[in-house]
């Protein structure tokens, strides 16, 4: 054939017709375990043979003694470190020389040459350059993680070959877990979180067997949750935490402190936290909207229950707490008087706890609501108030001890009211002698006056009353009235709502002392004695 109509036949130049010629990307990257596509066309003498096989050889390799990386020649002994790796693709019919290599190693690192037959095209190499696998595992999780919720997680990887091995997947995670159903490149794992699972670590390891490389990805899972072990902390002052409250417990806390109570809780989503008075309703308002409540000072308005309200859209917890004022104890001064035939006293104490109250008579106890022929004792308790009152009847006796007592967990009390005579006579302890004369009626109008306070103090020793003289005027010459003895009798007791408190672990009466004149006549008459009751009040 002409060689004008073999250039028109071929659209090509002389130099293409009549030689070999090789198209390729002669290098390329690609990273550890992964394939390779290498696009190749190839061109020969018009009038050569067609070879239908076709090679690939490592540079420097002897074509006719060592082993090809790759070939289409059936039965062809193969490059161990290639063998089921490295594939001829193309067909020579077209002119496709194309080489794929999967799950590529370090060692495949090099310059290769393609030969078609017997020609070997020397002058278009292609290089190969391998990496370290830098890519990691997807790993997909649909949706949110809602606690006791079960959800499919996914770890592929996409970028790997879907020819060769596949790779063997491994999770890890603290969390409750299931492996489901895998593809070539994708591994499902169902997985069930609750509370504990969130913030924790989620591993997935993918493992490729013929380049001996592994991956992998880790991810931190973020559980969703209603609120829980909602707790309050309980500070006082600048103190750290008086301690951690998770059930309905009661606080005492003495009137006047300053108290700050914390709610903690632990959620997610973040919980709103507020503060209720009382067991709170679905339309109550907060007294506060912060998890700090302060008590700048506690009273009886601040007693009761305080309720702290844990709050997301996943749902709510609350935690109660009874706080309770404790007041100190207080034992106000007793208070008597003459009523009738005999001396009714009375006695109140505050405190909280309430406590419990008593009346001394010499060695004796009494106590509750009890009586006999001598005394009646009548208790109650009403709050932080313990109230009780004592009557006694009958003559009584000159060496008469009576006190009340005050007592609960926080200490004791104790108040005495004391019947002194200087020198016991009939009745003294409850009547006077008046004598008759001339000042007998100022005497008992000045007396039915008198005031006398009982005090108490918290010290051991007795701070008498200065006396009081009762001689009348003009006395002190030669008349009929001369001081002669003096005695003490108890002086009445303020109400309690008008006493003040005692302090003090035991309590002792500060007396009033009272002179009486008794008459002496310098000449004896008849005498002629009347009794009245003196009623001490305040």
């Amino acid at each position: 054939m002409p060689l004008w109509l073999l250039l028109t036949l071929s659209g090509g130049s002389v130099a293409q017709v009549l030689s070999y010629k090789l198209k390729l990307e002669e290098s390329m990257t690609v990273q550890e375990g992964l394939c390779v596509h290498v696009p190749c066309k190839f061109s020969y003498p018009w009038l050569s043979f067609i070879s239908a096989y076709m090679s690939w050889f490592q540079k420097g390799a002897d074509v006719n003694r060592d082993p090809p990386v790759a070939t289409n020649i059936p039965n062809q002994k193969l490059h161990e470190r290639t063998q089921g790796r490295f594939f001829v693709r193309g067909d020579p019919q077209t002119g496709n020389c194309s080489l794929d290599i999967t799950e590529v190693r370090m060692g495949d690192s090099g310059t290769y040459f393609f030969q078609s037959g017997t020609h070997s095209y020397l002058d278009t190499m292609f290089s190969l350059n391998v990496t370290a696998l830098t890519h990691t595992p997807h790993i997909i999780i649909p949706g949110t993680l809602e606690s006791g919720h079960p959800r499919n997680l996914t770890c592929s990887v996409p970028w790997a070959c879907e020819q060769g091995i596949s790779p063997i997947f491994s999770w890890t995670s603290a969390a409750l877990t299931s492996l489901g159903p895998r593809t070539h490149l994708s591994s499902v794992l169902t997985l069930t979180p609750w509370p504990q699972d969130h913030g924790t670590n989620l591993t997935c390891q993918v493992y490729f067997p013929a380049a001996g490389v592994m991956v992998e990805s880790t991810v931190q899972l973020n559980v969703t949750y209603a609120p829980q072990n909602t707790a309050i902390r309980i500070f006082q002052g600048s103190r750290t935490a008086l301690g951690t409250l998770q059930n309905t417990s009661s606080v005492l806390i003495l009137e006047g402190q300053a108290l700050r109570l914390l709610c903690v809780t632990d959620s997610n989503p973040r919980a709103e936290l507020s503060w209720f008075r009382g067991s709170p309703t679905w339309k109550a308002t907060p007294i506060c909207r912060s998890p700090i409540l302060d008590l700048s000072q506690v009273g009886a308005v601040e007693e009761g229950d305080l309720i702290c309200q844990a709050q997301n859209p996943l749902g709510s917890q609350h935690i109660s707490l009874h706080l309770s004022v404790v007041y100190p104890l207080q034992l106000l001064s007793p208070s008597c008087s003459w009523e009738g035939e005999g001396l009714r006293c009375s006695c109140s104490s505050r405190a909280q706890r309430a406590p419990t109250l008593h009346w001394r008579l010499g060695e004796e106890l009494l106590e509750g609501n009890h009586s006999n022929a001598s005394w009646i004792v009548n208790s109650s308790l009403a709050g932080p108030w313990a109230n009780s009152s004592l009557s006694l009847s009958g003559p009584l006796d000159s060496s008469l001890r009576l006190s009340c007592e005050a007592q609960n967990a926080q200490g004791k009390q104790s108040a005495a009211v004391l019947l002194l005579p200087d020198k016991p006579e009939p009745r003294t302890s409850a009547v006077i002698g008046a004598v008759a004369g001339a000042g007998t009626m100022a005497l008992l109008s000045l007396c039915l006056c008198l005031i006398f306070r009982v005090k108490t103090c918290g010290k051991k020793t007795v701070q008498p009353v200065q006396s009081t003289d009762m001689s009348p005027a003009g006395s002190s010459g030669s008349g009929a009235y001369q001081p002669q003895s003096w005695m003490d009798i108890p002086a009445a007791q303020p109400a309690p709502a008008e006493a003040s408190p005692i302090s003090g672990e035991e309590q002792e009466l500060h007396y009033a002392l009272l002179r009486f004149p008794k008459p002496k006549y310098q000449e004896q008459e008849d005498i002629h004695t009347e009794y009245s009751e003196i009623k001490t009040y305040n």
